[in-house]
């Protein structure tokens, strides 16, 4: 068998190395997390000083609102990147004209080929209190301006609704897909009993896009202490510290800034570590509740 699918192994092999050199060999530097690094000495040089950064990190003053800031703005994109895309999926399915489908298909698409470096100069200029053409037309019914990306009150909320924004087409694919696997013959014996539109995609589409919707959870709830660094890192500032900072801008923070590698290196073990039982507890979720295998 091996010698019939050689070819196939080495394909692999490529992207087998990139992931050992750029996934696995970066690990030995979780080490960080258990010293007092110092550059010139080294990682191995550096001394031991066991499990005084975790002990830091429970005794830092703002470390429960970072966590509260993370799981708060990561659950409202969890929650919004799957009803958004659910509900265009199954309104975008009810097109008879194919051109039409496929032109708001394409247009809906095409923010998730832009980064959020590109996204975050838009933002900034049609959310800008002074000239920004959203604060322009709430002047129109009389709103004052409002400073969307300097008010504690606003900005975890102009973090989902942009996040929606750009990926909610990427998601509509997806669910398009399942929907293509959905036997018709299930439509036309609905109707001949007699059920409506309404009552068509509440007992026949989204049951049958079930798997796909528990899939794209269980994946989400894997990344639920990732709330987006690109994206908040690129629109925050020190004014929205309060409700915008999260674990991974603190680790930046307190890592490349203040060079405090140790501590750093501490805070992201710890998530990573929370990350990883909460992905498999979603695995052991997925299964038991909708019976459906990942692997």
């Amino acid at each position: 068998m091996f010698k019939k699918e050689w070819p196939l192994h080495m394909m692999l092999l490529p992207g087998l190395i990139l992931v050992l050199i750029f996934s696995y060999i970066p690990m030995v530097g979780i080490m960080m997390a258990f010293q007092k690094y110092i550059p010139n000495k080294g990682l191995f040089g550096s001394p031991f000083i066991g499990l005084k950064n975790f002990r830091l990190l429970m005794e830092y003053p703002d470390i429960g609102r970072i966590f509260f800031n993370t799981i708060f703005i990561a659950v409202m994109k969890i929650i919004a990147g799957l009803v958004v895309p659910i509900s265009i999926a199954i309104l975008l399915n009810e097109l008879r004209r194919e051109w039409v489908k496929r032109t708001f298909q394409t247009l809906v698409y095409l923010p998730h080929f832009l980064s959020w470096v590109l996204l975050s100069g838009i933002l900034i200029d049609v959310l800008s209190p002074s000239s920004g053409i959203l604060n322009q037309v709430l002047g129109l019914f009389g709103v004052k301006p409002i400073f969307f990306l300097g008010s504690n009150s606003w900005f975890p909320y102009v973090m989902v609704l942009s996040d929606v924004w750009k990926e909610f087409g990427f998601g509509t694919i997806v669910y398009l897909a399942a929907l293509t696997n959905i036997n018709p013959s299930l439509y036309e014996a609905a109707q001949i009993d007699g059920a409506g539109r309404i009552k068509q995609t509440f007992y026949i589409t989204l049951p049958g896009m079930l798997p796909i919707i528990v899939l794209m959870l269980t994946l989400s709830i894997g990344n639920v202490l990732n709330a987006g660094f690109d994206q908040i890192f690129n629109l925050y500032s020190p004014p929205v510290y309060e409700s915008a900072d999260i674990i991974d801008t603190f680790v930046y923070r307190m890592g490349i800034q203040q060079a405090q590698f140790g501590f750093a290196t501490a805070v992201g073990l710890l998530k990573s570590i929370v990350s990883f039982i909460l992905i498999t507890c979603s695995y052991v979720l997925a299964y038991r509740v909708a019976n459906y295998r990942i692997f």
